[in-house]
């Protein structure tokens, strides 16, 4: 029964490669001092609501804790106790569902503490690695991290490549901007970093204003303890 529904799910995968899988799971595990999450995704949320589908998601990540894997590819080609791969796992869902089934996110992080968090919904989640940081400090920056999607968690963390375009985009609009007509480029690109660092107050999670508050997530984390700060972050959100 089991060939014939991953045989099955083989073809609903390949007849329906082009679907969007924007439904599904955020499941999320911490252990000791690793933490892991993954997002089982769907076609519809009739299928993401089902008790089976969450309980195959999180055997995933149970998978994923016993094999402490350290990334999508490596958890993919682990064996269950029955030695299917979760890569067939996955293919035998696609099988039952009639949909198209895939493993949209995976990520392990390692820190001295970690916490995790979820959105109701189940469709975005965040976990972070902590040094030093209270319970109730690291639930309250988790919130804001899945709510508010930092891209980093501190400036030097930002992607090159990100800042670069964000730069350009910034120099850019100073050219454009007819006050600015005959301007060296230099001082363009000075008056371009004032706007970068509003950027990086946007997108950076510890310098990001702490929801409802007047200070910023580094500073409420070291009104809690001075050595406190997050050393780790994965936030995963499944896009409609």
């Amino acid at each position: 029964a089991q060939d014939i529904i991953r045989e099955k799910g083989k073809l609903v995968v390949a007849k329906r490669a082009e679907r969007n899988a924007s439904e599904g799971v955020v499941v999320t595990r911490i252990v000791g001092t690793k933490a892991y999450m993954l997002c089982l995704a769907c076609e519809t949320d009739f299928v993401a609501q089902n008790a089976e589908f969450a309980a195959s998601a999180n055997a995933m990540i149970d998978i994923a804790v016993a094999a402490d894997a350290v990334d999508k590819d490596t958890l993919m080609a682990v064996k269950n106790a029955e030695g299917r791969t979760v890569e067939e796992m996955v293919t035998e869902k696609s099988g039952q569902t009639g949909e198209k089934v895939e493993m949209a996110y995976y990520a392990r992080i390692e820190a001295p503490y970690c916490h995790s968090y979820v959105h109701f919904n189940k469709k975005l989640g965040t976990i972070l690695g902590n040094k030093v940081v209270p319970e109730e400090v690291a639930h309250a920056v988790a919130m804001q991290a899945t709510a508010m999607a930092p891209i980093a968690i501190d400036v030097a963390d930002c992607p090159a490549d990100v800042v670069a375009h964000e730069r350009q985009i910034a120099i850019e609009a100073m050219k454009q901007d007819p006050k600015n007509a005959g301007k060296p480029e230099a001082i363009l690109e000075k008056i371009a970093e004032g706007k970068m660092r509003k950027f990086f107050e946007e997108n950076t999670l510890l310098n990001q204003e702490l929801v409802g508050e007047k200070k910023t997530i580094a500073q409420y984390i070291h009104e809690a303890d001075k050595e406190a700060t997050v050393v780790a972050y994965k936030r995963f959100a499944l896009e409609s």
